[in-house]
């Protein structure tokens, strides 16, 4: 198991790609602590990990507020002793076109997509500096991120900025072996897309190289490789999960 004696931190975890990456992180043998807004999600996801024979407990946090994040930060300790990883999965959208976005959403999609990626970057720095032996950072980008989207203003500069601190990390926290990694996921099966009409899923299908959406797994994947010792001379990078949809 390549996460053996590790704990990790996963934010949004009580559905979709947090989920998913939660049990996995878990099924390699990580002491997951399971943060969402959603406590119906949080039980959820705990109990799955625990009825298969893994670890976790679980805090419902508002990644953006700092009190907050510095008391998940201390309860993990706390309850595991160190931490390993953190992975900022926790964001949400809120879409429009530039000319009839509001400020309400523009401020909502930064605060949870950016500031919340900021604090809790910034407590998981600052405990894992303490303890000095290092640990990983892992943040959720997107090829919205990358390559903007229609009527997505506010996400893709949210993911845009995700990416930026991401590589500035990597250059901050090297010399105390912190790696920064970043993952962008292309278009996933996730409930939220469950939701969109069919011809639209059609279409996300037909972007992408593979003729197929993504799944959760898909993604934790990614995040477990990053999280692991086979990643140890990676820092800085945004890995693309996208089946192809941008060559």
């Amino acid at each position: 198991m390549r996460l053996q004696g590790k704990v990790a931190i996963v934010t949004g975890a009580g559905q979709g790609i947090g989920e998913a990456t939660a049990k996995k992180f878990a099924k390699e043998g990580a002491k997951v602590v399971v943060v969402d807004l959603n406590e119906h999600g949080i039980n959820s996801t705990v109990d799955a990990i625990n009825k298969d024979n893994g670890e976790a407990i679980g805090i419902v946090v508002d990644v953006t507020n700092r009190e907050q994040v510095q008391a998940m930060i201390e309860r993990t300790v706390e309850q595991y002793g160190k931490l390993d990883s953190v992975v900022n999965n926790a964001g949400i959208t809120a879409d429009s076109t530039l000319a009839k976005m509001t400020d309400e959403q523009w401020e909502n999609v930064i605060d949870v997509n950016l500031k919340g990626v900021y604090l809790v970057g910034q407590a998981a720095a600052k405990q894992m500096k303490e303890q000095g032996f290092g640990g990983t950072i892992l943040n959720a980008s997107s090829v919205v991120g990358l390559y903007g989207n229609y009527g997505q203003t506010n996400y893709a500069a949210s993911k845009w900025g995700v990416i930026g601190m991401t590589k500035t990390w990597a250059k901050e926290l090297g010399k105390d072996k912190i790696r920064s990694n970043a993952v962008a996921p292309g278009f996933i099966q996730t409930p939220m897309v469950e939701k969109m009409p069919e011809k639209v899923v059609a279409a996300m299908k037909a972007r992408a190289a593979l003729g197929i959406l993504g799944e959760p797994e898909d993604i934790a994947n990614a995040y477990v490789f990053l999280a692991s010792d086979d990643a140890r001379f990676i820092t800085g990078a945004v890995l693309s999960v996208d089946g192809g949809m941008v060559i």
